[in-house]
């Protein structure tokens, strides 16, 4: 008896295009005159992954927004600039934001828990709370924390 196997694509969730998004922000700020779409398209190729709109969109509007994302951080972060900040927390925290003010099908407590998810995946152990702080200082500022 032949069996014959169909392999199915896999389709990203968006959690998986919200890491996926993370990471390349992540790598971008190692990077300081950076070409946006080349620098997306050499990164996806390298990871070899296909593009994803909701990855592409993000990663770019986190870069064209970055001056305002940056200074909503460092106006709800007492005590502490962006440039303190480790790579990774600064990452989370430009990429939360940018989905709570920015992504209209990503609810802002939605936006809040991933962040905290990937902060517990990727960052030291008080980012969780740190990042949770900030973010909702935001939130609370922006009047969005029930979107």
């Amino acid at each position: 008896m032949h069996r014959i196997v169909l392999e199915r694509e896999h389709v990203m969730t968006r959690s998986e295009a919200r890491e996926t998004a993370f990471i390349l922000i992540f790598e971008a700020s190692f990077h300081n005159d950076l070409n946006i779409p080349e620098f997306y398209t050499n990164e996806l190729e390298n990871m070899a992954l296909e593009s994803d709109a909701y990855i592409e969109s993000t990663f770019n509007g986190v870069y064209k927004n970055i001056s305002e994302l940056d200074g909503l951080i460092s106006g709800s972060a007492k005590g502490w600039t962006v440039d303190r900040m480790s790579k990774v927390t600064l990452a989370i925290l430009r990429l939360c934001i940018y989905e709570m003010l920015y992504v209209e099908d990503v609810p802002t407590l939605s936006a809040i828990d991933e962040a905290i998810e990937l902060a517990k995946k990727y960052d030291h152990d008080n980012a969780p709370a740190f990042i949770n702080g900030i973010v909702n200082a935001v939130a609370d500022a922006k009047g969005i924390k029930d979107k």
